[in-house]
């Protein structure tokens, strides 16, 4: 048996979350088409007869402007230096910009194999591919080249296999059932923060968390208090909507990933609260989670 540690990383929205989900096959972290979705180390643990593969979901990395893109980003650097091998990601089928050129600069300062990861490939033609790879390639000395599309499933199995050649560990770290590290609570938590995002505007996402406040396991039902946080009572009308129609309809959705989750018929109650400016107070920080890591 051979493991080890692998760390995705990228930019904001290129599919990093999809990927992880993809590999593991069991949603293990949310996902969405709003930018900075992934706000903690998710571990996804991939088994096979031979191998297990420990995958670290990060932050995207960026250019923060507020202290919890600080803490995310110091989240994602540490997670760099604490694994066998680097999945770059970057999305293949926009255009290579500054934040891609970013995370590169940042790469040149570890010592790590890194595999550059061109997500995204149903987008594009084969020559476009082709392209993608010279376009990528004297940018930095990666180990390997590997076009995927974390959608579509393609190429998902030539990952593995290579990334079983950067396995060097002779220690199984988990057991063949658990696929992720994370806690229920907390899986659940990011349930409610994804229809958030996929049912508000541009506006909400940024301003958002959720922390389960509480769970009891009754014999039939399985009865969940849950609070998202905004940081404005702006934000927080927009999130109850009218009547209370949005907080239904988040909730409704999330209800539905809960109950597959846990197998069980869920009754979840939702509240949203108000802390202002939550987002550059480290106090608060701290009591939602978000650990102020030293570099």
């Amino acid at each position: 048996m051979k493991s080890g540690f692998v760390s995705l990383i990228g930019r904001p929205n290129v599919g990093k979350s999809t990927l992880l989900n993809q590999i593991i096959g069991r949603k293990i972290a949310i996902t969405s088409n709003k930018p900075q979705t992934t706000r903690n180390i998710i571990q996804g643990i991939y088994n096979d007869s031979d191998t297990q593969i420990i995958f670290v979901d990060t932050p995207g990395i960026h250019k923060p402007k507020y202290k919890l893109g600080k803490h995310l980003n110091k989240q994602a650097y540490i997670m760099i230096e604490d694994v066998d091998v680097v999945l770059f990601l970057v999305d293949a089928s926009e255009k290579l910009g500054p934040g891609d050129l970013f995370v590169i600069d940042k790469l040149k300062n570890i010592k790590k194999d890194v595999i550059l990861i061109l997500n995204k490939i149903d987008k594009l033609t084969n020559d476009e591919i082709l392209l993608k790879i010279n376009e990528y390639k004297d940018l930095y000395n990666f180990s390997e080249i590997i076009p995927v599309s974390s959608l579509k499933n393609k190429n998902i199995d030539r990952l593995i296999q290579v990334l079983k050649k950067y396995m060097t560990d002779e220690i199984k770290y988990y057991d063949d059932n658990t696929i992720t590290n994370s806690s229920k609570e907390f899986i659940i938590s990011e349930y409610i923060r994804e229809k958030v995002l996929d049912l508000t505007n541009e506006e909400v996402p940024h301003s958002v968390t959720c922390v389960i406040e509480d769970i009891e396991y009754k014999k039939n039902v399985i009865n969940i208090k849950a609070c998202i946080i905004v940081d404005r009572d702006g934000l927080k009308k927009i999130i109850i909507g009218k009547n209370g129609s949005m907080l239904k309809e988040i909730g409704s959705r999330s209800r539905r990933d809960i109950e597959k989750l846990l197998g069980r018929k869920v009754y979840l109650e939702l509240f949203v609260k108000t802390i202002k400016n939550w987002r550059d107070k480290e106090k608060y920080l701290a009591e939602l989670g978000f650990k102020n890591y030293e570099l």
